[in-house]
């Protein structure tokens, strides 16, 4: 790629549209006069002059095409996963040997002794951050820098490790995931990651772009990522693991409450064959939007004709986006009402559109992008994207046509993409996953308290919208001891942590698979049964449920399991 093209990766004057192509490269010709940048066979990055995005983009190119925007989720458990009792069976002491643990994420603090051998030699084979500019980029990416392990040790013995290799997590929520997934035992401050001496690829995404930011009216102060370098970090993660022939558990920490929550989608597709393929466990955290009420379920009455959605604005509120999806073969319309009474008469459904609409008393404009058949989930998407909303009380009325059950679902966006004052009056506290964590391949995780065996509050609840069981386990999520970026340690909450455990037992599982070669063709499937089959179940609760999944993750349990139930010596 040219050096002019490059700078298009990166820099805010230029836009990113992510396009699926499926190998078809004539699907690209229309984009022939801008910069086309590759991942794989599947998926393309389209940069444009950041112009050319306007209120029409998604009425030209598809609500896909937009990348989705990310931000971090979180904010005893050995022993409540059963590891320790797992350690003290010499033929089971599993502890990731020979596997690697992959993380797309805020970064990592290399320096930290819990990420170094006992010679005080980095764990890290590979450390690709795509923040700092430089001609040593991992192949076909064209942006940030790869950071060898040899790198990584020469930086360690330097008196000024960052001037060698000045990758730093500025943030921690990577550090944390990673220390907790894979952190070296440190006994006097009772930590140990569950599978420590598994070694680590890392991947610290770059910060989304300004444009898509405001497109998607998030705040400026807002910490997120964007869906196109999350999907290079993780086929990043990919070969990584395969130029050096091991089996990799990948934690994804990140969520979004945009989409369809279907499992449908681009980065949700190549989640899925990632998550099929052999020697490969991916890990999901499930999300902790459960009672942010931020999630609106309606059934279209078809004796009245229409349901009344009621949205309360916070006051300050800058902007903020919100979907609704309305369920196949029905059509939705809306009307809407403001807070000082300004009224919206329905705007009827058509194949495809774009309105702007301005409310004078307000100062408010909402941009509302009809797309009757999305392309990826092939469901209704109504997007609205609001602009210096008035404070109080918005009324929707949502109308249904057709002959089946008039559902709907609509999401406001995560935690820290709007405040917590804007939320609906009568939401639903179910199918609040974040939109990854449907993806029906990968292990999703929730998070739940070992203390008193509850299930975190904020924890995202399932099902997703097909009524496919998810989450599918919960792990320690609450009070969990994590590594901070001052070196110490502070206890953290929330399912990126439970999801950091369960990667580590995953890491096991593969330890034992292919490793020891007791079942040579495992992948997140083989896995995911296994943590299925050896979850420990309460008698209070029938499973699987939306809550739980299929229970707690017990990694002692799925050995004495597969021991009574296949006669043989695990």
């Amino acid at each position: 790629m040219a050096p002019l093209n490059r700078e298009r990766i990166i820099s805010n004057e230029y836009a990113d549209l992510l396009i699926e192509y499926n190998t078809d490269l004539t699907l690209l010709n229309r984009f022939a006069e801008y910069s086309i940048h590759i991942i794989n066979s599947i998926y393309a990055v389209v940069h444009l002059p950041v112009d050319q995005i306007t209120n029409r983009t998604i009425l030209q190119y598809g609500y896909s095409a937009m990348p989705s925007i990310f931000g971090p989720i979180s904010s005893v458990s050995l022993d409540a996963l059963g590891i320790t009792k797992l350690r003290n069976r010499p033929n089971l002491n599993l502890r990731g040997q020979g596997t690697l643990i992959g993380i797309v994420d805020t970064g990592i603090d290399y320096t930290n002794p819990i990420f170094q051998n006992a010679d005080h030699t980095t764990r890290i084979l590979s450390l690709w951050d795509q923040t700092i500019v430089s001609e040593n980029y991992p192949v076909n990416t064209y942006y940030g820098t790869e950071f060898s392990r040899e790198q990584i040790n020469e930086a360690l013995q330097s008196v000024d490790p960052y001037a060698v290799v000045p990758s730093i997590d500025e943030v921690g929520h990577g550090t944390m995931v990673a220390g907790v997934a894979a952190g070296k035992e440190v006994p006097e401050s009772n930590f140990s990651g569950a599978a420590p001496d598994a070694d680590l690829i890392v991947v610290k995404l770059k910060l989304a772009k300004t444009y898509l930011k405001e497109f998607f009216c998030v705040p400026e102060s807002a910490l997120c990522y964007q869906e196109t370098d999350i999907t290079f970090g993780l086929q990043y993660l990919v070969e990584v693991a395969r130029r050096f022939n091991r089996p990799i558990a990948i934690c994804l920490a990140l969520g979004t409450t945009q989409s369809a929550h279907d499992g449908r989608g681009t980065l949700s597709n190549y989640l899925s064959i990632i998550a099929s393929t052999v020697g490969t466990a991916l890990i999901i955290a499930a999300g902790n939007e459960g009672n942010a009420k931020r999630h609106y379920y309606g059934v279209v009455d078809p004796d009245i004709g229409y349901d009344t959605v009621e949205l309360n604005v916070g006051e300050n509120e800058s902007g903020f986006s919100m979907e609704l999806w309305g369920d196949t073969p029905s059509s939705y319309s809306i009307d809407i009402l403001s807070p000082t009474g300004e009224y919206i008469p329905k705007i009827v459904a058509s194949l495809d559109a774009n309105r702007e609409i301005s409310f004078l008393f307000e100062g408010t404009i909402i941009n509302v992008d009809y797309q009757m058949v999305e392309s990826q989930s092939g469901d209704q998407l109504i997007l609205l994207r609001f602009r210096n909303p008035a404070p109080g009380i918005w009324r929707f009325q949502v109308y249904g046509r057709g002959d089946l059950t008039l559902s709907f679902d609509i999401w406001l966006p995560m935690e820290h993409f709007i405040s917590n004052n804007t939320y609906f009056l009568r939401p639903n506290q179910y199918t609040t996953i974040q939109t990854l964590a449907t993806v029906t391949i990968p292990i999703t995780v929730t998070a739940y308290n070992p203390e008193n065996d509850s299930l975190y509050l904020n924890a995202g609840r399932g099902y997703t919208r097909l009524e496919m069981v998810k989450p599918d386990i919960a792990a320690p999520g609450v009070n969990v001891t994590a590594p901070t970026l001052d070196q110490g340690f502070e206890p953290v909450t929330g399912t990126s942590v439970a999801a950091a455990l369960a990667t580590g037992v995953s890491a096991m599982m593969l330890e034992w698979g292919i490793l020891r070669e007791r079942h040579t063709r495992i992948n997140s499937v083989e896995i995911k049964k296994f943590m299925m089959r050896g979850a420990t179940r309460s008698t209070v609760y029938e499973y699987p449920n939306r809550e739980w999944g299929y229970g707690i993750l017990d990694i002692y349990n799925i050995f004495d399991v597969l021991r009574k139930d296949l006669e043989i010596n695990v």
